[in-house]
């Protein structure tokens, strides 16, 4: 009788694709945290772990553009309501009591902005809340948003062929929603599709710079614009 000898292949020398993922299971956490360690931080690929799963994932362009559209909306959004974020974009975030962890397309620090300014390492999600919001485009697998209810993440949006869903984490499990607790008065899920659209036809620029100029004269203007 013979038995399968396991093939172990360094992190490094995994080269995935644009637009393609690779799932490694039976991984430690202290092995997940050596392969944080052994990865640069220059790299396309975001990783995402829960309970002895692994997922390297290398996002295509049509994946990033989108995320860095919405994220910038949500800050100026903000900016408008003056109110306090930071943006700590794919930062790792951490649990090591959940053995989850995970990097996030974007991540933002709102009701929380003033316990993490000083932040300039990976997240370790013990000492620290967790992110407020969190912004994902095109999320395929499961892994990614039990890792987020794991953490913790209280609202995770979803972006995918021209579509919001929001995600709020109840009782430890996500349930989606047509609302946003972060913009109550705001219709999230119709604003945001749209005024991406509107970025990738008109630029980022102009549609920002008109969104800024119709939130100066009262967020009621803001679907019209």
């Amino acid at each position: 009788m013979t038995t399968a000898t396991p093939v172990t292949i360094p992190i490094k020398q995994i080269h995935l694709t644009p637009g393609s993922l690779v799932t490694i299971s039976d991984v430690s956490w202290e092995q997940f945290e050596a392969i944080l360690k052994e990865i640069t931080e220059k790299r396309s690929t975001r990783l995402a772990y829960i309970k002895g799963t692994l997922e390297i994932m290398s996002p295509l362009p049509a994946h990033e553009r989108p995320n860095r559209i919405i994220a910038d909306l949500v800050k100026l959004l903000l900016d408008g309501q003056e109110r306090d974020w930071e943006d700590f974009g794919s930062t790792t975030l951490r649990r090591k009591d959940k053995k989850a962890g995970l990097e996030p397309d974007t991540c933002l620090y709102i009701q929380n902005a003033q316990q993490v300014r000083d932040c300039m390492e990976s997240m370790d999600l013990t000492t620290v809340p967790p992110p407020d919001l969190a912004i994902e485009t095109d999320v395929t697998s499961k892994t990614t948003l039990e890792a987020y209810e794991a953490i913790g993440v209280p609202e995770v949006w979803v972006y995918d062929q021209g579509k919001l869903k929001i995600h709020l984490l109840q009782e430890g499990t996500y349930i989606e929603s047509t609302t946003s607790p972060t913009f109550p008065n705001l219709p999230i899920t119709d604003l945001i599709p749209k005024l991406v659209k509107q970025c990738l036809k008109q630029g980022s620029s102009q549609v920002l710079r008109n969104l800024r100029t119709e939130i100066a004269r009262g967020t009621d203007n803001i679907m019209s614009s």
